[in-house]
């Protein structure tokens, strides 16, 4: 089984869902595509998508909501 993470292309700060209200965009255990939408990054009040470049199941989220996250920085883990 390999592992692959989805990384920030950004620095700021993660946001599981899209308002407080919302369910998270995906959780633990949910299959994602490519393009499928994983969570938010907020740079000085403007959201920007973070999608999945792969296909998986999301084994594992390496950061929690409204972490300060770095470009490059591995978030979720992905499993086959």
């Amino acid at each position: 089984m390999a592992n692959r993470a989805v990384k920030s292309p950004l620095p700021g700060t993660f946001y599981r869902r899209a308002n407080p209200q919302a369910d998270p965009f995906v959780s633990e255990g949910d299959r994602v595509e490519p393009g499928d939408v994983v969570g938010l990054v907020e740079i000085m009040k403007n959201f920007h998508e973070i999608t999945s470049e792969e296909a998986g199941t999301v084994e594992r989220f390496l950061v929690e909501n409204e972490d300060l996250i770095e470009a490059g920085q591995n978030l979720i883990v992905l499993s086959d």
